[in-house]
């Protein structure tokens, strides 16, 4: 046996499983770091997300970290004596887009720290169910620069501005109740319960009409930016649309019938 075939294999950053039919679990994986997000970890979890969407039996998917971190930020290690065109090399956009262009529902469930690339991560998701403990912040600027992955963005969308900045230009920790009242997060849980509920929530999604639940998520996502009445008017074509599909006749019908309709997402 070569060195290289007796050598041990890193063990994967992120781990992926199936807590139930239709859902997919993504598990940040580096525990002794607080699940800073390093280059190998950012690949990682965009290649499952981008296998994820294109996987007929995944319907929605999750991320968590653990008790302590959900994330807690950049692996400043890879960062700190960075030129800027090595930042550019990096292309990390390409990692959050496989994550923010994903049409499948994303739930983030968080425990402990959500702080900078972690905040962000959270925020690409639709859902956030956040546990007691859990805190967010975009501290970049407590070392010298500013969120590089819609912190800026992602968070003035969610809280407001007068919010967003008092986050952004002072870095501090905002609690979940208080990120409960902001709206940056939808639930607050007991943490014991936040991996739990965000799996429930992805059960419940994941029973619903696959292409309802992809042209809502697609509507939200592109109205956000438009004009009332371009918005409404992608809301309407997506509404029409979906009286082409079995599902729509299913649901009706099941709802008329007083049974229990099977989605197919056809």
């Amino acid at each position: 046996m070569s060195a290289d075939q007796g050598a041990a294999r890193p063990e994967p950053t992120v781990l992926l499983e199936r807590p139930h039919a239709g859902v997919a679990l993504l598990r940040l994986n580096r525990p002794a770091v607080l699940n800073a997000l390093n280059m190998v970890l950012r690949e990682e979890l965009a290649g499952h997300f981008l296998q994820l969407d294109r996987c007929p039996q995944t319907r929605v998917i999750v991320i968590s970290g653990n008790a302590r971190a959900f994330a807690a930020g950049a692996d400043l290690g890879e960062l700190a004596e960075a030129s800027a065109l090595a930042i550019y090399q990096r292309h990390v956009e390409r990692h959050w887009q496989a994550i923010s262009h994903c049409t499948k529902p994303v739930i983030a469930a968080v425990n402990g720290h959500a702080l900078g690339g972690g905040c962000e991560l959270a925020m690409h998701c639709d859902l956030i169910v956040a546990g007691e403990s859990a805190q967010f912040a975009q501290p970049e600027i407590r070392v010298g620069v500013m969120p590089g992955a819609g912190g800026t963005q992602r968070l003035l969308r969610a809280v407001g501005k007068f919010q967003a900045m008092r986050m952004l230009l002072t870095g501090c920790r905002v609690s979940a109740r208080e990120a409960l009242a902001m709206g940056l997060v939808s639930e607050v849980v007991a943490d014991a319960e936040a991996l739990p509920r965000a799996i429930a929530l992805a059960r419940q999604i994941a029973g619903m009409p696959p292409l309802a639940v992809t042209q809502i998520k697609e509507v939200v996502q592109a109205g956000m930016d438009m004009p009332l009445e371009h918005a409404l008017s992608l809301e309407r074509k997506a509404f029409q649309l979906l009286f082409d599909s079995r599902d729509q006749k299913e649901g009706m019908r099941a709802f008329l019938e007083k049974r229990t309709p099977e989605y197919q997402g056809i």
